[in-house]
């Protein structure tokens, strides 16, 4: 069985998405016959490499909410993440360009590390609130995610996998990815949004029933 994830590294849901379907996996019998990839996704292509603003800033801005009225659902995702054992620090996570690091989750594949990547980036963000599009930055987790630092600076310092970033968007426009996290179960059966434990689970034992019925 493979599941295809589109996400963004400064998306939330995203990073709660992740950990809901590991909490999904744990619990399905067949885990050790999963594979995962993850593809890239941008919220905001446009956005400047490092961002100064707060997120609550940023989701009053962008969706003419009150100033308060952001903050309070930035409080009640921080609960939902408390509720499996991620620690959110929403008001002093950073926003940035998360093309770069994009790239490096497809070398992180080449590597066998894409998850151990994607994971470090997630906590940098949400919890650490580190600058994502810090190259530095970017280099020094890629390292703690068993990726070489020779390689991730070789890939920062060029343009290398940047069709692959393009090709994945692409591809997220051809399935119908209107908003991020979307799990794609093997090309067929489609998880949109961080969805609970519960339900990961019922369409994961769905489709694998699926995947064992023999056609006539």
């Amino acid at each position: 069985m493979k599941i295809d994830i589109w996400s963004d590294l400064v998306c939330p849901y995203c990073y709660l998405g992740k950990r809901r379907l590991e909490t999904a996996l744990a619990q399905f019998a067949h885990r050790d016959q999963v594979e995962l990839v993850w593809h890239s996704f941008e919220l905001d292509p446009y956005a400047p490499a490092v961002s100064d603003e707060g997120t609550s800033e940023m989701l009053s801005r962008k969706y003419g909410i009150p100033l308060q009225q952001a903050r309070a659902s930035q409080r009640a995702l921080e609960q939902q993440a408390a509720a499996v054992g991620l620690e959110f620090h929403l008001e002093t996570t950073r926003t940035g360009n998360t093309f770069d690091a994009h790239r490096l989750i497809h070398l992180a594949r080449s590597h066998g590390r894409q998850d151990e990547l994607k994971d470090r980036l997630f906590a940098a963000t949400f919890t650490e609130g580190r600058p994502i599009g810090d190259h530095e930055m970017l280099v020094e987790l890629a390292l703690e995610a068993g990726v070489p630092e020779a390689d991730a600076r070789r890939v920062l310092s060029s343009d290398e996998y940047a069709d692959d970033v393009r090709a994945d968007e692409a591809d997220a426009v051809e399935v119908g990815v209107d908003g991020v996290p979307f799990f794609l179960i093997d090309r067929r059966f489609m998880i949109p949004g961080a969805q609970t434990p519960e339900t990961v689970l019922a369409i994961l034992e769905r489709a694998w029933r699926k995947a064992q019925t023999v056609e006539p």
